[in-house]
């Protein structure tokens, strides 16, 4: 069954899963210490255009938590929108492991976090009453599907470094946002300041497995205990380094994000011919949030699964994958104009 309930629900890509069946053809050291993981640290430095380290880890929370945690201490603060993952949907393992207040920031009508917002909480530095504010993170696409542009990127990277700010990247869908920006890896991350990516890979093709990206050189010295200390340091770290290497080469990541992307566009085209129902963010990645009829959701949701984002006004996400087809969407569609004439 496909759905448009999350890009997390799609399977494995051919090539990862090739790439995993090869990394599965011999003994290799662990925990790192292997040819392939060795290898694809460097691919990742070659892309990015700069010597960061890279640690892989379980998941995307594992990889929101070492980033945070290894960036500061339990009586800093971190600045974050009130819409983002770390904020509302990684229960309290940020709070608990980093042992940080988080402060959830008020976005602009398209989801994203302005320098003015956040220069507004920088605030009572030195003072012992205070949690001290050390680092920023952004969820980059959005968790409304809309993308930081460079210069947006830019931007909040320079008023990081004027405050003595750690800047990190949520990156869960940071591949479709490259994509949608249609620019290079390096462009989106190293030119525009960034510290600390939590680079995901499970929601464009991959089976298991973030990465964590450090730039920072001052944070380097840490991470591999960090790493150890938030229990997502993998014994067999080779089979998701194997994973990224297929997605880095020959640039599979922008192909398969590509596709991605232009599913929900014609997803959101599609829609827009109906009056019953309002788009009511801009489709920039691979997601559709619109408001629809609340008695459109069960008979849609028999044969689609989806999720409502909003009860109040009933504005439901509708996500796209890797796999998504055009058939697929003109299906839906089909069942949206039953309704529609009903």
């Amino acid at each position: 069954m496909k759905s448009f309930g999350s890009d997390n629900y799609a399977g494995v890509l051919p090539e990862v899963m090739d790439a995993l069946q090869q990394a599965n053809s011999a003994h290799a050291g662990s925990y790192g210490n292997d040819p392939l993981t060795k290898n694809t640290v460097a691919l990742f430095r070659d892309v990015l255009g700069a010597d960061v380290d890279v640690h892989f880890v379980f998941n995307g929370t594992g990889a929101n938590v070492l980033s945070i945690s290894a960036a500061t201490q339990s009586y800093n603060a971190v600045l974050c929108a009130d819409t983002s993952h770390i904020y509302n949907d990684e229960s309290s393992a940020p709070e608990t492991f980093t042992g940080c207040r988080f402060f959830a920031l008020p976005t602009n009508e398209h989801g994203k976090l302005e320098p003015e917002t956040v220069r507004q909480k920088l605030i009572r530095k030195g003072d012992l009453h205070f949690p001290q504010v050390k680092i920023l993170s952004l969820t980059q696409s959005t968790e409304y599907g809309t993308v930081y542009t460079l210069e947006e990127l830019a931007a909040l990277g320079r008023l990081c470094k004027e405050h003595g700010l750690y800047f990190h990247i949520d990156g869960s869908r940071f591949f479709n946002a490259a994509a949608s920006l249609g620019c290079s890896l390096k462009q989106i991350s190293t030119d525009v300041g960034v510290d600390l990516l939590s680079l995901g890979g499970t929601k464009l093709g991959m089976m298991f497995g973030e990465a964590v990206v450090v730039f920072n050189e001052q944070l380097k010295e840490h991470m591999p205990f960090k790493h150890k200390q938030v229990m997502q340091l993998a014994s067999k770290t080779r089979f998701i380094a194997a994973q990224y290497q297929a997605l880095l080469q020959n640039e599979l990541w922008r192909s398969t994000a590509l596709h991605a992307n232009a599913m929900a566009r014609l997803l959101y085209e599609a829609l827009c011919a109906f009056p019953q129902i309002k788009v009511t963010r801009p489709v920039e990645a691979n997601v559709v949030f619109a408001i629809i009829p609340i008695a459109w959701n069960e008979p849609l949701m028999q044969q689609f699964p989806f999720y409502v984002w909003r009860e109040d006004l009933n504005e439901v996400r509708l996500m796209c994958a890797w796999d998504t087809q055009e058939e697929e969407i003109n299906s839906f569609i089909s069942k949206v104009e039953q309704l529609a004439g009903a």
